[in-house]
């Protein structure tokens, strides 16, 4: 215990407890413990990034060493949403009962078996078998996500949870932007065969090849494997902060009549739902604009997405070249969460949410309205103002629920299903209507965020 002399005419020579020392040195001592922890979890979210989008780089590989029908290669997709929509609650339980740490460890050993499960699947070159590996994998993640953004928001003031949420998400773009470069580079840098490039082979050489593509499947994920169990060891023997007591009875009951978290659940839903729908039709949409002879006649957008792609444009397809450029919407959302964590520990998060939902809208705006570069320039900026939201609402909603966090953390995952609805919906609207008519169901999305982000605000202040 931290002591001192007082010399006066009472104490003199007295030695006697300074508290105010003990004080200072425990918070700290806790201050440290939070920093430490903040830096395992942020490790966390690099990791999920890394390996979903790994996973995506994976999937010429993957289509070809099935020989997968177009539907097929869809399931891939649904297997990781549907993981979100029917482990996200349960996930939510057992935390609620068996708290953060051991529940993060949970997460990590469920994504190393999914990950250990695609070795066999190659082997046996049996599509099944990836589903139920992927899908397993991505309940890993789902755990991973209902624990570590709750427990990032705990770790300090309230306040401070957006700015922290952030600035984790931040590092989990990182790993989404470095994925499919290093995929490129050393799991996709010899040729991928067509279905009709394999069916002429003699049955001896595709055997061969097959067996070349399993390995080349196999290898990275036995060392991800690896990676993952050594992670899981750290998180076992490192000392974290208890931030979890009991949760209270009838905690999902309590739950559903809190209309703040309800509010929140639909703008995850809503947000993830367009952040993919714009993702996943931004080659279309440049195509349909007719952007290809765009970006060839411009010196600047030709030497950047030959840069990107490594190639001389004119023997990379029309679908290709656009393709280059959707890089620039995701790491948007990279740049903008640094930013945005940031932005959040001096502005009250609640505004910098409404600003940015509305930079969106006003972007989709301006695309709908316009053709060539600054309608594709506009769409690509969309990412950036998505940047914020998803840690922002998913902070929002958490807030004055105590040790309710892990169950409502279950809920707000759940509603990630959201990227399984949105995209077919945008994509029916623009059989109908084409797609510059199609953005106002963004637009509406976003709306509705801004809205959100402006009761919230409300709220907070007591208005």
């Amino acid at each position: 215990m931290p002591q001192q002399i007082i010399k006066n005419n009472e104490t003199s020579g007295k030695i006697i407890p300074n508290f105010n020392n003990q004080k200072i040195i425990q918070m700290n001592q806790s201050k440290n413990n939070y920093r430490t922890a903040f830096i395992f979890l942020t490790s966390l979210f690099f990791l999920w990034g890394f390996i979903t989008v790994l996973v995506d780089s994976l999937i010429p590989r993957i289509r070809d060493l099935f020989t997968l029908t177009y539907f097929q290669a869809g399931l891939v997709q649904f297997a990781f949403f549907g993981a979100y929509f029917i482990l996200s609650i349960p996930a939510g339980f057992l935390l609620s009962k068996i708290g953060y740490k051991k529940g993060i460890v949970v997460g990590l050993i469920t994504m190393a078996l999914g990950c250990f499960l695609f070795y066999p699947a190659a082997s046996f070159r049996e599509f099944n078998i990836f589903l139920l590996a992927y899908f397993i994998l991505a309940g890993g993640i789902t755990v991973l996500q209902v624990a570590a953004n709750p427990y990032v928001a705990v770790l300090g003031p309230e306040a401070g949870a957006a700015s922290r949420l952030n600035l984790s998400q931040a590092f989990n773009s990182l790993g989404t932007s470095i994925a499919p470069i290093l995929g490129a580079s050393f799991l996709l840098s010899d040729k991928v065969k067509s279905s009709d490039e394999i069916s002429e082979l003699t049955a001896t050489a595709r055997e061969a090849y097959l067996v070349t593509e399993a390995t080349a499947v196999q290898t990275p994920f036995l060392v991800i494997t690896s990676f993952i169990i050594l992670l899981a060891l750290v998180f076992v023997f490192v000392k974290l902060p208890k931030m979890l007591s009991s949760a209270p009875k009838g905690g999902y009951n309590l739950l559903f009549r809190k209309q703040s978290l309800l509010l929140g659940a639909l703008g995850i839903f809503i947000y993830v739902g367009a952040e993919v729908a714009i993702g996943s039709y931004l080659v279309n949409y440049f195509y349909d604009m007719g952007l290809t002879a765009v970006v060839k006649q411009n010196e600047t957008l030709s030497s950047i997405a030959s840069t990107l792609l490594g190639k001389d444009l004119e023997v990379v397809s029309d679908y290709g070249i656009l393709g280059a450029f959707v890089t620039f919407y995701w790491s948007g959302a990279m740049i903008g969460r640094f930013v945005g964590s940031y932005l959040t520990k001096i502005i009250r998060p609640s505004r910098v949410l409404s600003f940015f939902a509305t930079g969106a809208v006003i972007m989709i705006l301006i695309s709908s309205q316009t053709m060539g570069i600054v309608s594709m320039v506009s769409i690509l900026a969309v990412g950036l103002f998505n940047s914020i939201m998803f840690p922002t609402i998913f902070s929002l909603s958490l807030e004055g629920l105590d040790n309710l966090k892990p169950q409502a953390s279950g809920i707000l995952c759940t509603m990630i299903v959201g990227g399984a609805i949105i995209p077919p919906l945008y994509g029916y609207m623009t059989d109908l209507y084409g797609f510059k008519m199609a953005l106002i169901l963004l637009i509406g999305c976003y709306g509705y965020i801004v809205w959100y982000g402006f009761r919230q605000g409300k709220e907070s202040i007591g208005v």
